[in-house]
């Protein structure tokens, strides 16, 4: 017997399709940041952690022996811009013998001023005696700009090592990775003894407030999306179970890797499975209309055609599609009867 039906009237409800995953709001990767062995590790998936709480411990001694090496260098530097450093001392005895130099020759010169003036030496004599004071008051300065320039180096070279010991006490502190967000373990990635490179994630780390669906949708349908709709979700852990949820954001951009667009679904219900990485089926509702004129959906051929009774066929006008029945805005009315065509 050739199954057969007519339209009927019915409230439909359009629904868009979309497989996704629970997903925590704010996901940070946890990545070490130096080489090497994790020789502690103090955290499990589940746990709450708050920032610049420690996690783990990466055993690298260059950056130990670097920021060890760097903290002797820094305070030597600091060391050389004192007035007891060697350098400083030596240049100012050589400083202090100048001047006394100076003084004495400035008498000399002085002395023979007066001798010349009573024509007691020659006019040579005197000059020698000028020119022996200049030198030394010239000698005097030189001394003293170096005494001033090494003073200014050691300070630069103080700053410099400083510098350097900031960074290598930074570098060595990256030995110890701590957390960056509060918020709950979600994936232990690594274990106690794991050799880790700069860049290796540790631990998933996100909120453990929000919990989300992710939702993949197929470009063709993303024309009749728009935020605030009504969601329908289905965990893979229990079927039988439906959770409501609103479309909260659509993210702008294409995923190749899955050849879809992808919406996030903020959840309505509450939520009593709260597992970070859990696979769903998602219908969102993307329109409802009151006594519409329907056919089941598998009446529909290709092409929106349909067989009638006399097996004529007839190209109709659709609207709704759900997941059982067609809506139908014309080419056949409530008298048809259709058959269906199993051609």
């Amino acid at each position: 017997m050739v199954e057969q039906t007519r339209p009927v009237r019915k409230d439909l409800v359009e629904m868009v399709f979309a497989s996704g995953v629970l997903e925590a709001d704010g996901e940070n990767r946890l990545t070490a940041q130096t080489d090497g062995f994790i020789v502690s590790i103090d955290f499990n998936e589940g746990d709450e952690i708050m920032p610049g709480e420690l996690l783990a411990v990466i055993d690298n001694g260059q950056n130990l022996a670097n920021a060890s090496s760097a903290r002797v260098l820094s305070s030597i530097a600091q060391q050389n811009t004192l007035p007891s450093a060697p350098a400083l001392l030596q240049i100012n005895a050589n400083v202090a013998a100048a001047e006394a130099k100076l003084k004495l020759d400035q008498l000399q010169a002085d002395r023979y001023k007066r001798l010349y003036a009573a024509n007691s030496v020659s006019q040579l004599e005197y000059e020698n005696t000028v020119l022996t004071a200049t030198t030394s008051k010239a000698a005097l300065a030189a001394l003293q700009q170096q005494y001033n320039s090494m003073q200014i180096t050691a300070q630069q070279q103080a700053v410099t090592q400083r510098s350097v010991a900031n960074v290598n006490t930074i570098v060595k502190d990256q030995n110890q990775v701590r957390a960056i967000i509060r918020g709950r373990v979600y994936e232990k990635q690594k274990q106690l003894g794991d050799y880790v490179r700069k860049g290796d994630v540790i631990a998933v780390v996100a909120s453990q407030k929000l919990i989300y669906a992710k939702l993949s949708v197929d470009e063709s349908n993303m024309a009749s999306l728009k935020t605030g709709q009504t969601v329908i979700v289905k965990l893979n852990t229990n079927k039988h179970k439906t959770y409501k949820a609103v479309l909260h954001e659509i993210l702008p951009s294409f995923d190749t890797g899955t050849q879809s667009f992808s919406v996030k679904a903020y959840f309505t219900d509450s939520l009593d499975f709260r597992i970070a990485g859990t696979q769903l089926e998602a219908n969102i509702v993307t329109g409802k209309k009151k006594n519409a004129l329907v056919i089941p959906r598998n009446y529909l051929s290709y092409g929106d055609k349909v067989t009638l009774k006399d097996k004529k066929v007839v190209q109709v006008k659709t609207g709704i599609v759900s997941s059982e029945w067609v809506e139908i805005l014309g080419g056949i009315n409530e008298q048809d009867i259709l058959i269906l065509d199993n051609k």
